[in-house]
């Protein structure tokens, strides 16, 4: 009967490290799908991330080769018939002096359909390079406003300001400041026509 104990023991004993190692490898294997969903998950994610940042980039190339195009299809000309328009210290309103300009301005855009027109902002020396830039930008968009309200097209105008950087006078006086405080036209004609 010992001997039977001992088989039956025996016998149990294995079950016991079957049923255990099945438990597991069970256990196991439960751990591995779910390590497998999460890894899929992260991929997905990842995946999802990548084209949102390809789109973001073939926009942006988009728009790159789009402005290049635009550019490409316009070259500066080298006459420029309008004169500056000035502006007093921190000021942007345009005078009423600069107003028989801008009627001229806008009879020539008128007459040749086919140019463009840059209006570059700019300042003095004085305030600061964020506060100029912001200042020349607001002298540009009121020469392009005023055009506008005499009928010129608003994609046919572009803005720029360059704040204090490209200075017509050097001095440190009031009659040269006076001379950097405006807006300039720059007249693009299409190329090829």
């Amino acid at each position: 009967m010992s001997g039977r104990i001992a088989g039956v023991f025996v016998i149990a004993l294995v079950v016991v490290f079957s049923v255990a190692g099945c438990q597991q490898k069970r256990v196991t294997t439960q751990d591995a799908v779910q390590q497998e969903k999460q890894q899929q998950s992260m991929d997905e994610q990842k995946k999802g991330q990548e084209v949102v940042v390809a789109e973001k980039q073939s926009s942006s190339v988009i728009e790159s080769v789009d402005a290049k195009d635009k550019e490409a299809q316009y070259a500066e000309s080298k006459e420029n018939p309008f004169s500056d328009i000035l502006f007093d210290f921190d000021k942007y309103d345009v005078k009423d002096s600069y107003k028989t300009l801008l009627l001229s301005v806008t009879a020539w855009m008128t007459k040749n359909g086919t140019a463009r027109l840059t209006i570059e902002g700019h300042c003095d020396e004085r305030g600061t390079n964020e506060y100029n830039l912001a200042l020349g930008d607001r002298r540009a968009k009121a020469v392009k406003d005023y055009l506008i309200g005499l009928g010129i097209a608003s994609g046919r105008v572009d803005l720029i300001s360059y704040g204090e950087e490209k200075a017509l006078c050097n001095e440190q006086n009031e009659d040269c400041w006076a001379k950097n405080r405006r807006a300039h036209f720059v007249l693009l004609h299409r190329v090829g026509r």
